[in-house]
C-alpha cells in the first residue's frame, strides 16, 4: 500500500506531462501547416489592387502596380529582419488607376541615409510586392519625430501622407531605387511549439525517474 499512491501519483503526473507533449506536437502541425499556407500566398502570382481590402482575407496577398510616387518619404528607423539596421522608406504612390496607397520600399541602412538618393515627388515607378498590416509598434514605441517614425502604424502613416489605409511591401521595384527591398516573410512568425514539446517530454521524464527513486527509498526503508 504504501507503494501504491506514490506510484500511482507518479504515473498520473507523467501521463499530464506526456499529454502535454503530443499536444503541442498536435500545435507544431498546425502552426507547420499556416506557415506553408502563407509563404504560398506570398509566392503566388501577383494581381491588381484589390478593391475593397480586408486586412483578415488580404495580409500578403502579392499585388502589382505601376504609378508614380506621390509625395515625400517617411522613414522608420529600426533593426529589420534579414535587413539589418537602418531606415524603411514609405511613401505615398498615385497609382495609374487613380488610387494613393502606401508602399514600403525597402530598408537604407543607418551608415548610409545621409547619402542615399531617396524617391522624389512624380518618380514613376512599376513594383510588386505583398499587402501588409504590420504589427510593430507596442507600449514603448516612441512616437514619430517629424519624418522619422519607429514603427509602421498604416493608419496613421496613411492619414499623414493622405492615402488609403493600404501598405504594399515591395519585392521588385523598377527602375531600381536607393532602398533595397525588404520583402515580406514568414521568418518572424514564431513556431516554438517542438521547444515546448522536447521540455513537456523531458519534465514527464524527470518526473518518472523521482518516482522510481521515491519508490525504491520507500522499498528499502520497508526491508
Amino acid at each position: 500500500m504504501r507503494l501504491i499512491l506514490p506510484l500511482l501519483f507518479g504515473l498520473a503526473g507523467a501521463a499530464v506531462l506526456i499529454s502535454l507533449g503530443f499536444w503541442q506536437l498536435q500545435r507544431l502541425d498546425w502552426k507547420t501547416g499556416v506557415i506553408a499556407r502563407i509563404e504560398a500566398r506570398i509566392d503566388a502570382e501577383p494581381v491588381p489592387l484589390p478593391a475593397d481590402p480586408d486586412p483578415a482575407k488580404d495580409n500578403f496577398v502579392p499585388v502589382a502596380l505601376t504609378g508614380q510616387v506621390a509625395g515625400d518619404p517617411l522613414r522608420v528607423l529600426g533593426a529589420w529582419r534579414g535587413a539589418g539596421s537602418g531606415y524603411r522608406i514609405v511613401v505615398p504612390v498615385l497609382t495609374d488607376g487613380g488610387r494613393r496607397v502606401l508602399v514600403d520600399l525597402g530598408v537604407v541602412p543607418l551608415d548610409a541615409a545621409r547619402a542615399a538618393a531617396l524617391p522624389l515627388p512624380g518618380q514613376p515607378v512599376t513594383l510588386t510586392g505583398n499587402l501588409n498590416w504590420p504589427d510593430d509598434r507596442d507600449d514603448g514605441t516612441p512616437p514619430p519625430d517629424g519624418d522619422t517614425w519607429f514603427a509602421r502604424d498604416v493608419p496613421a502613416m496613411a492619414a499623414v501622407l493622405q492615402t488609403e489605409p493600404l501598405l504594399v511591401v515591395a519585392r521588385t521595384v523598377e527602375p531600381a531605387l536607393a532602398p533595397t527591398p525588404a520583402p515580406v516573410g514568414t521568418e518572424g512568425i514564431r513556431n516554438s511549439h517542438l521547444g515546448y514539446a522536447i521540455q513537456w517530454f523531458g519534465l514527464a521524464a524527470v518526473w518518472l525517474g523521482m518516482t522510481v527513486f521515491l519508490l525504491w527509498r520507500i522499498r528499502r526503508r520497508t526491508l
